[in-house]
């Protein structure tokens, strides 16, 4: 072998060890789709805290990337190319729409939390003193009354307030003796009667608070974690819980078949479980969230208020008969909306 033989297949050997070490050195990093409101949860405690954890625990430095839209528009954006290798988002419907998708191809709902990460209780804000003096429902639909709530056509928040109203008019319509048909035409006629007075429908929740902070408006119906913070911060609003609510469930999820592609499967999943841990669910809890972690929950039972008839998505016949019963072609919502134009 003549000498520049031997010299190019140093070179060759001499880059081949070179290579690895440069891949090694390259920054990983996870991409997190989330739906609006909890944006500042996110960002200013939870990611940052993860990041410090996943150093400490491995030694090496990682980035976690974010992208916050409302929750419809989010799951859309994932199935049509946004490599996000992890899912957080407001409701079940969209999250499932990953899964018939192939994006999510393990059983989301595994462990003790079930796949949901925080839960919430939609609830009415309205401005200091409440000078429409709102306690329920009902108070909504009386003449002069300015209601915001964003369009459920892209915002999971909004499903979740018109499910509010819907399930109210079904307990209602109970109470006053209905059955059958009746109650569900109880309700339908409340989800009516409401939809009338709103006056704006925001693309997102925190769009819709943000319209409200403008002055637009006399009650907003949203989360309660939308409003929490700000009324801890002294801006001039109240939260008003009716006496009938629904409990708000938000699952994530790893988008395992990203994940996996993008070498990263090991955090995603490690990023999820720290989300469920203590650490985690009590940051949501300072943020205004309900943790979905039984043992934070139980510690942090007394920073909410606890309405006397909540009920869930499963007390109300499950998604598709939800989603049938008021956003279908035929459901009451989209009625509303077509009588109000």
């Amino acid at each position: 072998m003549n000498i520049k033989t031997l010299s190019g297949l140093t070179a060759l050997v001499s880059l081949l060890v070179i290579l690895p070490a440069i891949a090694g050195a390259e920054t990983r990093e996870l991409l997190l789709a989330a739906y609006s409101v909890p944006k500042e949860a996110y960002e200013k405690r939870i990611i940052p805290a993860f990041i410090r954890q996943w150093k400490q625990k491995t030694g090496e430095t990682i980035q976690v990337r974010s992208s916050f839209a409302a929750s419809g528009a989010q799951a859309r954006a994932v199935v049509g190319g946004l490599e996000a290798d992890i899912a957080a988002l407001s409701l079940e419907s969209d999250l499932q729409q990953l899964v018939k998708a192939g994006l999510v191809t393990y059983d989301w709902k595994q462990g003790a939390q079930k796949g949901i990460v925080t839960t919430s209780i939609v609830a009415l804000g309205v401005r200091k003193g409440n000078p429409k003096s709102i306690q329920g429902w009902e108070d909504l639909t009386k003449p002069g009354v300015e209601v915001l709530y964003p369009s459920p056509k892209t915002s999971g928040g909004a499903m979740w307030d018109v499910i509010a109203v819907y399930g109210a008019g079904l307990n209602q319509g109970k109470q006053k003796g209905l059955a059958g048909a009746a109650v569900d035409q109880h309700a339908a006629d409340l989800v009516r009667r409401v939809q009338r007075n709103v006056k704006v429908m925001d693309k997102s929740g925190r769009e819709s608070v943000t319209t409200f902070e403008r002055g637009v408006g006399d009650v907003i119906v949203t989360y309660e974690n939308e409003l929490l913070p700000r009324i801890k911060q002294g801006r001039p609003y109240e939260l008003i819980f009716p006496a009938e609510t629904v409990v708000v469930e938000n699952p994530i999820a790893v988008i395992d078949r990203n994940a996996d592609r993008h070498h990263v499967r090991d955090l995603a999943d490690a990023f999820v479980s720290f989300l469920n841990g203590e650490e985690a669910q009590q940051a949501f809890v300072e943020f205004g969230f309900r943790p979905a972690n039984e043992a934070v929950a139980r510690a942090s039972a007394s920073a909410f208020v606890h309405p006397p008839h909540v009920f869930t998505i499963e007390d109300l016949g499950g998604w598709d008969r939800v989603f049938a019963a008021l956003f279908s072609p035929q459901g009451a919502w989209t009625k509303a909306v077509e009588e109000t134009r």
